[in-house]
């Protein structure tokens, strides 16, 4: 009988043949087993995050937001980053790339600011501001029918808590504006030609009060508040997208306004309230900044970390203590108010889970953040939509502490 090469091959091999079959077959099956684990693990890690992917989509369904972005961050690492992105034509989707403005979320980098001038010495907290700009000497107060020189010297304790007596102001003494001034000595000497609400000191009006500071920061340090900035802690932290200007292609990773209050609902690339403009030097640090979530989340990573960024410190762990003591309780309120942050003093009536002693703030276009030193964790939302809601942040909380409740 005649064989060809090919069968000549299979006779002689035989059973390895076999060996071979079975080979292949373990091989396969331990492909299957991989996939198989592999594949219940990502449910796993969708199901546990699965809520904070719902308080995405339902602020989207319920037009509440446009695409958003959370990040959590806890033990030196993101254990949850999503972008949910609407389907709305004339909107933008988001990316890694997309520029937000983020508001108040800058007052706590201008506190971070303070704190560094007070590490070195440059400055105390009781100081009176008129040491620092002189047109604050003569301030006045409002009475019922009435004003007078203030019977209290305002100083920089008063504006770093919020309680100067000064809030926010609408037309024609609209201080924080970039069509109105073009740099913050102007700014400050207006403002202190303007009645303060109170005695300073006697109670809490949340207000222009970081503006002030910024050029606090500016005649100490005798650099513009920005170059102050970026020299401190925006080179440091890597966050090189953190400015008081857009250029032309910033604009066009600028996310559009989302807005719906009930009269008015779409988007806007018209409602910026700020100029943005490069050549402005009125760079306010209570409402000036924009940013990315990469750069802000560095900023986060550094107040996590007790003021250390990979090997750089920004500031102390003691500077942080001092920024999160209740300086300002209200009853009915869980949280205190310490150096432009809000810190959570009462949980069981927070009811979210959250660790007693979280502290953050938030930005009027929906910004948010928190910091949770306890778990080595922090969470960071953006968007921008109008209007500002309090309860997003909340159910945001909510639904990370939820998400990582096994952990507690």
């Amino acid at each position: 009988m005649r064989h060809t090469g090919k069968q000549n091959q299979q006779f002689k091999t035989g059973k390895p043949k076999t060996d071979q079959s079975r080979q292949q077959i373990n091989i396969i099956m331990k492909k299957i087993i991989f996939l198989f684990f592999f594949f219940a693990s990502i449910s796993n890690v969708y199901s546990q995050f699965e809520e904070i992917q719902s308080f995405q989509k339902n602020l989207i369904e319920n037009e509440v937001t446009a695409s958003n972005v959370a990040l959590v961050f806890k033990d030196g690492k993101a254990i949850y980053h999503h972008i949910e992105n609407a389907t709305n034509p004339k909107g933008k989707p988001i990316d890694n790339n997309t520029i937000f403005p983020i508001w108040s979320m800058s007052k706590p980098i201008t506190i971070v600011a303070m704190m560094i001038l007070h590490e070195r010495g440059l400055i105390d907290f009781e100081d009176k501001v008129s040491k620092y700009i002189p047109e604050f000497e003569n301030l006045t107060c409002k009475s019922k029918d009435s004003v007078y020189k203030c019977k209290k010297d305002l100083t920089l304790f008063h504006l770093m808590t919020h309680r100067s007596g000064y809030g926010y102001y609408g037309n024609p003494k609209f201080f924080t504006s970039t069509v109105k001034y073009n740099n913050l000595k102007d700014f400050a000497s207006d403002v202190a030609n303007h009645p303060v609400e109170f005695e300073p000191g006697s109670d809490y009006l949340y207000g222009i009060n970081m503006a002030i500071l910024g050029r606090v920061v500016e005649v100490v340090s005798k650099k513009s508040f920005y170059k102050f900035l970026m020299d401190e802690i925006f080179d440091p932290l890597n966050m090189d997208e953190t400015k008081f200007y857009l250029t032309k292609m910033d604009r066009d990773r600028f996310q559009p306004l989302y807005i719906n209050n009930g009269s008015i609902k779409g988007f806007s690339n018209d409602l910026d309230e700020l100029t943005y403009d490069i050549n402005n030097k009125a760079y306010f640090g209570g409402e000036g900044l924009v940013s990315t979530l990469k750069d802000y989340s560095n900023f986060c990573q550094m107040l996590v970390n007790g003021g250390v960024f990979k090997e750089h410190t920004i500031i102390t762990q003691e500077s942080i203590d001092m920024m999160t003591k209740p300086y300002t309780t209200a009853e009915g309120d869980p949280f205190d108010y310490g150096f432009s942050l809000s810190v959570l003093r009462d949980p069981v009536l927070d009811g979210t889970n959250s660790s007693k002693g979280i502290f953050g703030w938030s930005g009027y276009h929906n910004t948010h953040f928190w910091i949770d030193q306890e778990k080595n964790l922090f969470g960071l939302f953006m968007t921008r939509a109008r209007e500002y809601s309090g309860n997003m942040k909340k159910e945001f909380r909510r639904a990370v502490y939820s998400s990582i409740g096994s952990e507690r």
